[in-house]
């Protein structure tokens, strides 16, 4: 190039922004952290958003123990981009984390540090320092994934605030009539020391031994009348089937059908009693042969007593088990007949009750650890699991087991511990989801519990809506709620019993109130340091025990809406009041959909009890974590992806993204391929706005923007797709849905914009004069597009529409979040300006496809170098002619002629026509302009002339 020779290159408006091609995540999103916190974007929100209509997400408190997994992640950053989007919305979207404090697995972590034996006081101090330790370093982990949240002041379940809460909510329920103390086999865990909830069970499969056993009959003349028989020569037996050898030892009773026939068959062993339907399979287990001498309804076999099975061994054993007639015997399979050890079964107790067994005579030798007591014969001090085969030897032994194999059979397990669960009767505290007057009621409710649960399901939204059926399901069938724990960090159930009676204390209502004010002041450290005699005075005091139970962490948790969105943040962090006036309900709980057995349970029974209603409007489930094969992430496989470490190389907002673009509804898939993908997925959107933000660089909207009615065609039919876009986007928010907004916003990208749109505009943007009409209506499209799309991108990609704001933004960048802004007003979409343009879209993709089949054969470069015939029936011909010139901007070619014909063809010639070098247009005025001969004629217009005049592209 010789100095004479224009640099035409610099006369075009090339793009340019400092918003970097890449997002550098991994290293820029923690200064976006930092920032967030140092202005106090959060209270900023809350700030912009005073006095307008409030949406509450009331958090499920994570547990205060261990490092932040992906589950975490994904549920954090769900419930950030619902309250963001609500926020852009308009609404005063709060959001105040929690955590969940106490129960058992702080207590284990801390005594795998420090030893079992310590004192109550240690234990809480201890756990105490540990979950506020934790809390720290997860609440870290939360804010470096974008979280924007009142982290400021979070609620804890072991703030003293909300653990005298818990006391009043409790008392409360006391009042409405639904506490009643009573000894029933409870779920009960060896590794926990402690009763499990109904939540805390998950079924796994075991490998027990069956075994049929015989007991020996007591009363042969009462059995051979109930058979119609006048006498037995020999020994007569009930034959019972158990998978539970451990329960054989505290056998006090038989259970039979009264509807069932049941017969007698005289066998080599002895008489046998077994349903009728089941002799020959009974048979045939036993290895033995026999025939049937009489049969008898079940009804007819009630109370004749038999001998237990080992009273011949030991005579710790030699007591008798009375036949009780039962519906739940069934003779669906074993032999018919049930073994009852009412300590260690729901059924048995019940059957054992009804019939007159009072509480003091129930057999219990089970320990809380597992063991049998010492002083059981035979087995005593021996762990049940491993009793259970010598109790099947020393049954074989003495000549009652009639036969015995393994199987493998689905069973209750700890889903803490994953080991095996037993029933086991425990003086416990419920509460009652039928009938029945509660202690201390003084304001029964108008309808059980079971039932204004069940109705506050009909009240409430489900996303997905199969939600509904399964807490219905789980709400209809549960069985009252045992609440007590025995541990020690927990919040008290501040009870005294008399030694004697076990009564209740009479003030017990008034030391409620007592103890809720003693922990507000000093957490329940305080109420554990205080004696009976504090609290009773010296008269009572030698009468009474301080119980030591806990209400168990579910109480906790699901008691938060009521000291949390009513009393610890009833007013936000700006001040105003934080909850609707018209309950304590909030919008929305979210959490993975094992939580219908979990936090949204307790919470809807609580709520239920205390305001006859549910404590949300909305129930939102997603799935679990797993990786590309469908198996759930976990730290035993290895299959697992640390937050911690794709934020620390990829970066959190991948994080971000690939939790908005799935399917949250099932299980969420991810591994190291699935992340790479959404890393393409982020660039396309990342360079889209790069191009309008270096597009828009040198356009100041309050001055240059173009009056609609003086815009390009194009450029309204621009704004009008964006419009569509934005209200499908806007339906898919309120319905809490991200991944179809995802997938829309990619094609967008890709498609309408870099496909088409952006593709189009180039030429104008880059070629015509700055200042013109012609750029500035496409500038102006582009600012009103980029407003909604960063806002639209906002809830997810937080950290990079954040960045780009503040580009966007100019000179009040500093002052400016994006999250304080609400959604772009477009203008209403023009649904024939969409459904022409929409076409002349096709029309333009047949057309690329016959350049590029022409391209293949080296005849033509850039389809620039082409020109075209479109041959068109009358109404598309009609729509390319109301294009005029323009048309050849819209398909990128350097002329196209419109024919008529019956179906549309393009032809495809290369140019005949010089190249311009400024616009690489191939045209015939190239130097027709002699002070500039390597151009073309427009160019010479767009840089010394009146500029070209462009009307539709």
């Amino acid at each position: 190039m010789t100095d004479a020779t224009p640099d035409y290159r610099s006369t075009l408006n090339l793009p340019d922004t400092p918003f970097p091609m890449r997002g550098d995540l991994a290293k820029r999103e923690p200064g976006w952290v930092k920032q967030w916190e140092e202005q106090g974007t959060y209270k900023r929100l809350r700030e912009a958003r005073c006095g307008a209509p409030k949406f509450i997400l009331h958090d499920g408190p994570p547990y205060a123990n261990g490092q932040i997994h992906m589950g975490h992640a994904v549920n954090k950053v769900l419930k950030d981009m619902i309250v963001k989007a609500r926020q852009l919305a308009g609404f005063d979207a709060q959001y105040v984390p929690g955590w969940d404090c106490h129960g058992l697995p702080i207590e284990n972590a801390i005594e795998k540090k420090h030893g079992r034996n310590l004192s109550r006081d240690d234990m809480q101090a201890k756990s105490r320092a540990y979950a506020t330790e934790q809390i720290a370093l997860q609440m870290g982990d939360f804010k470096r994934l974008g979280v924007l949240a009142d982290w400021d002041r979070p609620y804890r379940t072991m703030d003293f605030a909300n653990e005298a809460g818990e006391i009043r909510a409790f008392k409360r329920v006391m009042e409405r009539g639904f506490v009643y103390r009573g000894l029933k086999p409870v779920y009960w865990c060896f590794d926990c020391g402690s009763s499990l909830a109904e939540f805390e069970i998950e079924y796994a499969d075991k490998k027990s031994q069956t075994l049929d056993v015989a007991f020996l009959c007591a009363e042969n003349d009462r059995l051979a009348a109930a058979f119609g028989l006048p006498s037995l020569a020999g020994d007569a037996f009930a034959v019972i089937w158990t998978t539970t050898a451990w329960t054989i030892p505290a056998n006090q009773a038989l259970n039979l059908n009264p509807k069932i026939e049941y017969a007698l068959v005289e066998t080599g062993k002895g008489f046998l009693v077994l349903a009728a339907v089941l002799v020959e399979k009974c048979l045939a287990r036993f290895g033995l042969e026999g025939k049937v001498v009489a049969t008898t309804l079940g009804e007819n076999l009630g109370g004749i007593h038999f001998k237990h099975p080992l009273a011949h061994v030991d005579a710790g054993y030699d007591r008798l088990s009375p036949i009780y007639l039962a519906d739940y015997a069934t003779a669906d399979d074993g032999t018919g007949i049930v073994h009852s050890s009412p300590a260690y079964g729901v059924d048995d107790f019940n059957s054992c009750v009804s019939h007159g067994m009072k509480y003091d005579d129930i057999l219990n030798p089970v320990q809380g650890n597992g063991s049998y007591a010492p002083t059981l014969p035979l087995f005593g001090g021996q762990n049940i699991w491993k009793a259970a085969p010598v109790i099947i030897d020393t049954l074989k032994a003495h000549g009652r087991l009639m036969a015995s194999e393994t199987i493998t059979h689905s069973y209750p397990h700890c889903w803490r511990h994953k080991t095996p669960v037993i029933y086991r009767a425990a003086a416990q505290w419920f509460v009652r989801m039928d009938e029945g007057v509660g202690v201390f009621t003084k304001d029964k409710a108008p309808k059980t519990l079971r039932q204004m649960a069940l109705d506050a399901i009909d009240q409430t939204g489900f996303f997905p809506e199969n939600g509904r059926a399964r807490l219905r399901d789980m709400i209809a069938n549960r069985p009252d709620w045992c609440i007590s724990r025995q541990r020690s960090w927990g919040v008290p159930l501040p009870f005294f019993l008399h030694k004697d009676s076990g009564e209740l204390h009479p003030r017990t209502m008034e030391i409620l109130d007592q103890a809720a004010d003693i922990v507000e002041q000093g957490g329940i450290e305080a109420w554990s340091r205080v004696t009976t005699e504090e609290i009773l005075g010296a008269a009572d005091a030698p009468h009474y025990t301080k119980s030591a139970d806990i209400l168990e962490v579910w109480f906790d948790s699901g008691s938060t809406f009521q000291h949390v969105l009513r009393g610890t943040h009833a007013k936000d962090a700006a001040g105003t009041v934080g909850h609707h006036d018209q309950g304590p309900e909030a919008d929305l709980y979210l959490e993975g959909h094992d939580q219908h057995r979990g936090w949204f349970h307790s919470s809807l029974l609580i709520a239920a009890a205390l305001h006859g209603r549910a404590p949300y409007r909305g129930l939102l489930t997603h799935g679990f974590t797993v990786d590309s094969q469908g198996r759930k992430m976990s730290k035993s496989l290895g299959n697992g992806i640390e937050p911690q470490k794709v934020s620390s190389t990829l970066g959190a907002e991948v994080i971000r993204l690939w939790v908005a673009a799935s399917d949250y509804s099932g299980d969420i898939s991810g591994d190291d391929k699935i992340l790479a993908r959404v890393v393409d997925g982020y660039r396309r959107i990342r360079n889209t706005l790069r191009f309008l933000l270096a597009n828009i660089s040198d356009f100041d909207a309050a001055t240059d923007a173009v009056p609609a009615d003086e815009m390009l065609e194009i450029d309204h039919y621009a704004l009008a797709r964006a419009s569509e876009l934005q209200a499908e986007i806007l339906k898919h928010f309120t319905a809490y849905e991200f991944h179809p907004v995802v997938a829309k916003l990619q094609v967008y990208c890709s498609e309408d914009l870099g496909a088409f749109y952006l593709d189009v505009l180039k030429d104008r943007l880059y070629t015509t004069a700055p200042k013109s009409l012609a750029r500035r209506s496409a500038q102006t499209a582009l600012w009103h597009i980029t407003q909604a799309m960063l806002r639209w991108m906002a809830p997810f990609l937080s950290f990079t529409a954040e960045e780009a704001w503040q580009v966007f933004a100019h000179g009040t960048a500093s002052k400016q979040t994006i999250f304080t802004e609400t959604y772009w007003p477009l203008p209403t979409p023009d649904a024939a300006l969409l459904a022409k343009w929409n076409r002349l879209h096709e029309i333009r993709d047949l057309a690329n496809k016959e350049i590029e089949a022409v391209r293949t054969t080296g005849a033509v470069g850039a389809s620039l170098q082409a020109n075209l015939v479109i041959t068109a029936p009358s109404e598309d011909a009609a729509l390319l002619r109301s294009l005029g010139d323009d048309l050849r901007f819209v398909t990128i070619t350097s002329a196209v002629a419109v024919m008529d014909g019956e179906a549309l063809s393009v032809a495809v010639t290369p140019s005949t026509s010089p190249k311009c070098e400024r616009c690489w247009h191939y045209r015939d005025d190239v130097g027709a302009d002699a002070a500039h001969p390597t151009i073309c004629g427009r160019c010479v217009s767009n840089l010394h002339g009146a500029g070209e005049k462009r009307v539709v592209a």
